[in-house]
């Protein structure tokens, strides 16, 4: 198996668990080059790491430049994806992987999309939590068809869109084998979230239906549906597959349960490790061999590659668009002519306090 000299910028709390799986997996990576604009960050990390300052830089051009490698990281601020994703196509990397939400307008994801097909290069984003143990599981009886032919793929999360919401359209996505949608219809309200660093309407709610006539309804905000108490809020989260004979879901925090034609009329489930334990032990690492994997094999596609982050990102921007023009809005979009929606909103959404 070939080993990757993997060039990685940012090593804030998300870029430690990346550089942290790159090492784990020393057989299949080898990290020439680790850049961040805070020196004590990057003199932190190697210390503890017993990394050779020779790795360390504060300018991601000449990281580039001296390494040349196979593999270009960036975990950074959503606002900082084109430029990189531009180095990328520069230095002609193989691979190259960053963090969701993949950008902050159709346009922008279209751009970074036709970058890295134009330069062949293989991408992937962050939408981890399909190497959960829960998520695995519910996968796992759904794939098994032990609830029957899949009629709804739902879920719902605490947290907003492109905090948790881009992650749960791609699960809901993975869950239907990949199918594109037909069209949507959407709501959004509330604007405060707008001006987050991951930017969001404070609520979106959003109906789907697919290729394969499987449909799903997801929301995504504080009135949404919770599964939790308060503080568990970044991980009150759910994706629940709905089959002619039964369902299955699966959460962020390591519980699964189900109702199937094998559970003799009993809902079945578990409690596993909770997000904390697997998000640093257990996911990345994952993820990040099947990266590998698909760079050595152009048939070992990534469950989280660009093209399918592209049409959930497409997704949503829909969801938006039609709950802005209270129109049902079909697929695919042309991102040429999608303004951009998050601006819109800011300035068209009216003010809608939280509710307690």
């Amino acid at each position: 198996m070939k080993k990757y000299r993997v060039a990685q910028v940012g090593i804030g709390h998300r870029g430690r668990i990346h550089a942290d799986a790159f090492l784990k997996l020393s057989d299949r990576f080898e990290l020439v080059g680790l850049c961040d604009l805070d020196q004590n960050k990057l003199n932190g990390y190697a210390d503890e790491k017993q990394l050779s300052s020779k790795i360390l830089y504060t300018d991601a051009v000449k990281m580039l430049d001296d390494t040349n490698p196979d593999v270009f990281c960036f975990v950074t601020q959503p606002h900082i994806r084109l430029s990189m994703v531009e180095l990328a196509g520069k230095y002609k990397v193989k691979g190259l992987a960053f963090e969701k939400p993949m950008a902050t307008s159709l346009k922008e994801a279209w751009t970074i999309t036709k970058i890295c097909r134009d330069n062949n290069i293989k991408a992937v984003i962050s939408h981890q939590h399909k190497y959960l143990t829960s998520m695995q599981k519910m996968k796992a009886i759904v794939d098994a068809g032990d609830i029957g032919e899949v009629i709804y793929v739902n879920a719902t999360c605490q947290a907003w869109l492109s905090q948790l919401g881009t992650h749960y359209m791609d699960y809901i996505l993975w869950a239907n084998n990949g199918f594109h949608a037909k069209w949507v219809v959407g709501h959004v309200h509330g604007k405060e979230l707008l001006a987050d660093s991951h930017p969001s309407p404070n609520y979106t709610m959003g109906h789907v239906e697919f290729e394969n006539g499987v449909r799903s309804y997801f929301e995504f905000g504080k009135l949404s549906a919770s599964h939790m108490p308060k503080e568990n809020f970044w991980v009150d989260d759910r994706l629940t597959v709905y089959g002619t004979h039964g369902y299955a879901w699966a959460d962020a925090n390591g519980r699964w349960g189900a109702f199937t034609k094998k559970s003799n009329g009993n809902v079945i489930g578990e409690v596993g490790e909770d997000w904390g334990t697997q998000q640093s032990t257990r996911l990345q690492p994952l993820y990040m061999a099947d990266f590998a994997n698909w760079l050595d094999d152009d048939n070992k596609i990534h469950p989280c590659n660009i093209d399918i982050t592209y049409h959930g990102y497409e997704i949503l921007e829909a969801v938006c668009i039609s709950a802005m023009d209270n129109i049902r809005v079909d697929l695919p979009l042309n991102p040429n002519k999608c303004e951009d929606i998050f601006q819109r909103m800011r300035e068209e959404l009216p003010e809608c306090p939280e509710r307690n």
